[in-house]
């Protein structure tokens, strides 16, 4: 079987892989993540991932690099990870009551093939109070999660319904993932 990477140090992401019955090691690339002007939460996300797979890729020539981003987007709009409690605060009220899309951009690549896909699911987040955000935000969770939340965790119960992946929401959209693999492989 050949040397797999999984280009990410995301705990979630290695959890959701490791369900797939992989051997892989892990190799988190140093990538520039601005997103472009005018650029589509679409292309942007699978821009990223095909950055990290083509920097591992170049590092390690021999092996099949697994790479993902993962953004959600409300009204066009790329909403990215908290950078303090008042905009995580801001993010919810952006949310709450509303449905969003969470976009994973995929690639799988080898020497021989670099393959990407991006994966759409809706997400419908109840409506907060203030209580439930501070209540959430003493948690800890949110931090480093894009949208501010994590559907794995505490979240949940904030997540009425969602259409499309569930591994997707929480990183990596495992049936996508599988998919590109059994093609680079052939």
């Amino acid at each position: 079987m050949a040397h797999i990477i999984l280009a990410s140090s995301s705990p979630r992401r290695q959890e959701l892989l490791q369900q797939l019955g992989l051997d892989f090691e892990i190799y988190s690339p140093d990538i520039d993540e601005a997103v472009r002007d005018g650029e589509a939460v679409e292309q942007y996300v699978e821009r990223l991932a095909r950055a990290k797979a083509q920097t591992v890729l170049n590092q390690y020539p021999d092996a099949i690099v697994i790479a993902a981003d993962t953004s959600l987007s409300f009204a066009g709009q790329i909403i990215g990870k908290p950078e303090s409690k008042q905009h995580a605060f801001e993010i919810w009220s952006t949310l709450s009551g509303q449905w969003h899309e969470v976009y994973s951009g995929i690639c799988v690549a080898s020497s021989a093939r670099i393959l990407s896909h991006v994966v759409k699911t809706k997400v419908e987040m109840q409506q907060l109070s203030h209580a439930e955000m501070e209540q959430y935000w003493a948690t800890g969770e949110p931090l480093g999660k894009a949208g501010a939340y994590a559907i794995q965790g505490i979240a949940a119960k904030y997540i009425p319904q969602i259409r499309g992946s569930y591994s997707n929401v929480v990183g990596l959209p495992l049936y996508e993932i599988a998919q590109l693999l059994e093609s680079v492989k052939a």
